[in-house]
């Protein structure tokens, strides 16, 4: 059928795993067994194919796949003409410059001049283009942290989640350069049926994240603290108000972002809230 939509997904590692995390969560079943390198939903037009992640960008570019997730960082070092569709908001991570631990450093400016190792020119370079520093790149791959203990670079440019591997290898890390996260990439000459695809997994992921990012909450109250509750409330349009046996007494239920909770909670219990309860949500389509 022409409707159905490849998709290309990081054949293992935490990425993956994120990735496929969501795709069930978005309702599309599929069995991916052992070592399998392609795979079909059973109930939504989608196919798999199972990649290793810096050939994702690639594969989406020339159509052998319609879609692809893959971190930011591989998709803008890659440079690959495709589309960016949606960020997913997962396996995120930064791109760093880091040093010795026992060297001094004030400002970007202090590389002019000096060797820096990374698996990502492109992005470190055009980094350096912004900053107007001149500095030598050597694009190497694999365990780019010993580069300055072996003497081959003065830093490094590599991803950094914890920092832990910096440490380990007596680095500090001195500049972010770039901020990533997974994202999902688009062929720019998907035909209708499949754009119609896409549309339509994109309003699952949305449904999915947007769920994630907001929790129901209810709460018994006085009817006279209503109104003032009603006011300290960032959620969604009108809250439901319902009343309790107990008269006198109603329960207020609504919608707000999970980040907001911590800010008013405090407020609502000035208010007179009692037995607030806060749910999470599977999907939430707004």
């Amino acid at each position: 059928m022409d409707n159905i939509l490849r998709i290309a997904v990081q054949k293992k590692g935490r990425l993956s795993d994120d990735s496929l995390k969501l795709i069930k969560e978005c309702g599309i079943k599929f069995n991916n067994g052992t070592g399998k390198l392609m795979a079909a939903s059973t109930n939504f037009p989608m196919e798999f194919l199972f990649l290793r992640d810096d050939d994702i960008p690639g594969y989406v570019q020339d159509g052998i796949a319609d879609i692809g997730i893959v971190g930011g960082n591989e998709a803008e070092e890659k440079d690959k003409d495709v589309d960016t569709v949606k960020k997913l908001g997962f396996s995120k991570c930064r791109l760093s410059l880091a040093i010795d631990k026992n060297e001094v450093y004030n400002i970007v400016q202090d590389f002019e001049g000096k060797s820096l190792a990374t698996s990502y020119p492109k992005i470190l370079g055009d980094y350096l283009k912004s900053q107007n520093v001149n500095a030598e790149i050597n694009e190497i791959s694999g365990s780019v942290e010993i580069a300055p203990s072996i003497g081959l670079a003065y830093g490094i440019c590599d991803i950094v989640s914890s920092g832990s591997t910096l440490m380990s290898n007596g680095l500090k890390e001195v500049e972010v350069i770039y901020k990533s996260e997974a994202v999902l990439l688009a062929n720019k000459n998907l035909s209708q049926a499949k754009r119609e695809t896409l549309d339509k997994f994109i309003f699952r992921i949305e449904a999915v994240q947007a769920a994630k990012n907001n929790k129901y909450i209810l709460m018994n109250a006085p009817n006279d603290a209503i109104d003032q509750i009603i006011k300290v409330l960032p959620g969604m349009k009108s809250p439901t108000v319902m009343p309790l046996a107990d008269e006198g007494w109603s329960s207020v239920h609504t919608v707000i972002r999970e980040d907001d909770f911590w800010d008013i909670i405090e407020e609502l219990r000035g208010a007179g809230a009692e037995g607030i309860l806060v749910v999470p949500i599977e999907k939430m389509i707004l």
